[in-house]
């Protein structure tokens, strides 16, 4: 039998208070959960079989028509679910301008053993990578440039975080993405025979003029502070995105954007 839906409209109500409370990561991480607020991003995590703990929507706030399917499909995989009035639901939501529908999954946390790579992997690698808005667009570009798994080194964000899934726009759901130090993860690249493909300002190659057609990591570091030492040192290969103006760096996630699409591009080429 389907789920039946619980309505709540007291802003007192026990339950909602503790969705409240889950703004703070400390709560989220004790009690290993991930907000995923959006039509979109509710739909790719179901899409991807994650596991959707509960649901809480607002028909008021729903900003298309296919709202109510996705509830239909939650409440078919007896997801206990939860109409809220639009107050109760503006004091849940972690956006300023939410679309109704926000559900509680399971934190996501892989290692690089559970990464599952084909015969010629193309991965993505963010070290120290500080913002969440610039992870969740790394994971979208990686998304739709075609990467086999994006692996976050010696992280400063937290990837479980709402403004991840958001600027991902879900997309968290559907890369296989993994957390390591850079030292595992140079050790693991040489053990599966990928190369490491770094960017950085000081390289001499522009890259254009590296090969990417076979297994390839592409590097990036946060823009503040470029690569560590190990990246610099021990990278398979450097290379540069020519800067003409003054700025001496891009964003990383707009740097990162660059380098998958001439994976892409290198890769068409040799079909």
């Amino acid at each position: 039998m389907p789920s039946t839906p619980l309505p709540v409209s007291s802003l007192q109500n026990a339950g909602i208070k503790e969705v409240v409370k889950l703004r703070q990561r400390s709560h989220r991480d004790d009690n290993g959960l991930l907000i995923v607020e959006g039509y979109r991003e509710v739909k790719r995590a179901l899409d991807n079989r994650i596991p959707i703990l509960k649901l809480f929507y607002c028909p008021g706030l729903y900003q298309g028509k296919n709202e109510p399917a996705l509830v239909a499909r939650c409440a078919e995989q007896n997801v206990p679910l939860f109409e809220c009035t639009d107050p109760v639901f503006m004091k849940i939501a972690y956006r300023d301008r939410p679309e109704g529908l926000l559900a509680l999954c399971p934190q996501i946390h892989r290692t690089l053993a559970d990464l599952k790579l084909p015969a010629n992997p193309f991965i993505v690698i963010g070290e120290h990578i500080e913002k969440p808005g610039n992870l969740g667009t790394m994971l979208r570009t990686a998304d739709a440039a075609g990467a086999h798994a994006l692996v976050v080194c010696d992280r400063c964000t937290d990837i479980n975080n709402p403004n991840v899934v958001r600027a991902s726009i879900g997309t968290l759901f559907t890369v296989p993405i993994a957390e390591a130090s850079s030292a595992e993860t140079l050790a693991w690249l040489k053990r599966n025979g990928i190369r490491s493909l770094a960017a950085s300002p000081h390289a001499t190659k522009n890259y254009t003029e590296a090969d990417m057609t076979k297994p390839i990591a592409v590097v990036v570091g946060a823009e503040q502070f470029g690569l560590s030492d190990a990246w610099m040192t021990q990278a398979d290969e450097l290379v540069r995105i020519p800067m003409l103006g003054q700025a001496d760096s891009l964003n990383v996630a707009a740097a990162a954007t660059i380098l998958l699409y001439e994976v892409v591009r290198q890769r068409a080429g040799k079909k």
